[in-house]
């Protein structure tokens, strides 16, 4: 699967700001916040659910990535939605697999940096509330 996923019971608001501050509860920083449906709105006209994308860097892990891997810059930082779920269950926080997303780079080193990016957004996802 190369993403992992938690469903909460609560405001989208209140479910964005609490995944930032468990992000940061695992050493990760958000470098980049981007609003989808605002974006949509501006570049299509067009209307869309609440859906923002978080893009978050742990600096001594990909530190460690790009000292593994000159090339891992593509997959870096690691992504977060956070969702309102299409199918009515509530609010998804999904994370990418970083194990997954990078299973097809045949190095050892990058795949144990990989494993551990992978439990720390393992454990962001559990830090979260099932309700908020």
């Amino acid at each position: 699967m190369y993403y992992m996923e938690k469903i909460i019971k609560g405001k989208y608001e209140a479910v964005l700001k609490a995944s930032i501050t468990a992000l940061k509860g695992e050493g990760f920083g958000v470098l980049t916040e981007i609003d989808v449906p605002k974006t949509l709105k501006k570049k299509l006209n067009v209307d869309f659910r609440p859906y923002t994308i978080l893009g978050a860097c742990n600096p001594p892990l990909a530190h460690e990535a790009l000292k593994a891997e000159s090339q891992i810059g593509i997959l870096l930082p690691c992504n977060v939605v956070v969702q309102e779920d299409p199918k009515g269950r509530g609010i998804s926080v999904s994370a990418v697999n970083p194990v997954e997303a990078m299973s097809s780079v045949k190095n050892e080193d990058l795949a144990c940096v990989a494993g551990e990016v992978t439990e720390r957004l393992k454990r962001v996802l559990a830090a979260l509330p099932d309700r908020i």
